[in-house]
């Protein structure tokens, strides 16, 4: 929760000039017993000190804070590199924390600062309780990932229609026996990508059992393991759907140690559209998550969030498939 100068004024029983003079270090005219009574008011409270020099900020403008996750996720970095350019569009300032062990340090870190709002871009926080009860707090917020609890304004991808979209097109290319390469176990994303994938296969009368679905991490290396053993459990696989891009680009290396065509004697189908899909070998099909439009179109809702005015709880904008040179009819 947030704890203003006024609150901690009221807790010592004094007044906010006299509070204000005390926590900025010019305390010379205020006696020992008082100030003492004002520091373990604002220690009491969990009070946090403005980092930022008031004086320094123009009187109409922002800083927003940005809560993501390791920058080394190339997917969220787009994300997080649209919503910053939008900020600034509007002549705002961006500060960005990434998340550690917990959420705790970097909400600090943003208090510090007096954000006047904040973005969460953070999937590693979906289970923090301590996220939920903060973001639900007086101070507006927009996330892009499930919040435990609720309650906080999202913005996202329909992320169960890319896999309905990627069974589609298999099961249209004529492909009966399939498998997939999965984000890490228990991720929304994930569970949500599976299950659009299973429905719309199951709908067809086509079957995927657990022997064709391999967990995976997000990295090439761990997709190109993921793929050896899907195949060595099952040869006669004809297509895979995999989880995102970077992890499709490991498929396609362990398919070319294998000695299997692609597309020839395998299909393969990503998904996120990253920026090198077009560029592998052979240019990749996927489905195209709209990273950048979601990244400024959160960033935009939050603003309208500060201004105080209304927005819906819940944004999610379309996917589409997009076909390149890596899927066609089994041989």
């Amino acid at each position: 929760m947030y704890v203003s100068l006024k609150d901690v004024a009221e807790r010592a029983g004094v007044s906010f000039q006299t509070a204000s003079k005390v926590l900025n270090g010019n305390s010379a005219v205020v006696s020992a017993a008082t100030r003492q009574r004002i520091l373990d008011a604002a220690r009491e409270l969990g009070y946090v000190p403005n980092a930022l020099a008031r004086g320094l900020v123009r009187r109409d403008s922002l800083t927003v804070g940005i809560l993501a996750d390791d920058f080394s996720d190339v997917a969220l970095s787009r994300f997080v590199v649209a919503a910053q350019q939008a900020i600034e569009r509007q002549g705002h300032a961006a500060l960005v924390t990434t998340t550690g062990q917990s959420s705790q340090a970097p909400l600090r870190t943003l208090q510090e600062h007096r954000v006047s709002g904040v973005l969460v871009i953070a999937p590693s926080l979906e289970e923090d309780d301590g996220i939920g009860e903060y973001l639900r707090g007086p101070l507006p917020a927009v996330t892009l990932n499930h919040i435990p609890g609720g309650g906080v304004p999202a913005v996202g991808s329909d992320h169960r229609q890319t896999g309905v979209l990627a069974a589609e097109h298999l099961l249209a290319l004529g492909h009966r026996t399939v498998g997939t390469v999965t984000g890490p176990t228990g991720r929304r994303v994930v569970v949500s990508r599976l299950d659009g994938f299973r429905t719309t296969l199951a709908a067809a009368g086509v079957e995927l059992p657990a022997h064709r679905i391999h967990p995976s991490g997000w990295e090439a290396s761990d997709a190109a393991a993921a793929t050896h053993h899907l195949l060595d459990a099952d040869p006669g696989v004809t297509a895979i759907f995999v989880h995102n891009d970077n992890m499709a680009f490991g498929v396609l290396s362990a398919l070319r140690a294998r000695g299997v065509g692609v597309p020839d004697q395998l299909s393969v189908v990503g998904c996120d559209d990253a920026p090198l899909a077009e560029f592998a070998a052979p240019p990749l099909t996927t489905v195209r998550v709209p990273f950048e439009e979601t990244g400024a179109r959160a960033a935009e809702l939050l603003l309208t969030r500060i201004r105080g005015e209304p927005i819906e709880r819940k944004n999610l904008l379309p996917v589409e498939l997009v076909v390149r040179e890596s899927t066609a009819p089994p041989a």
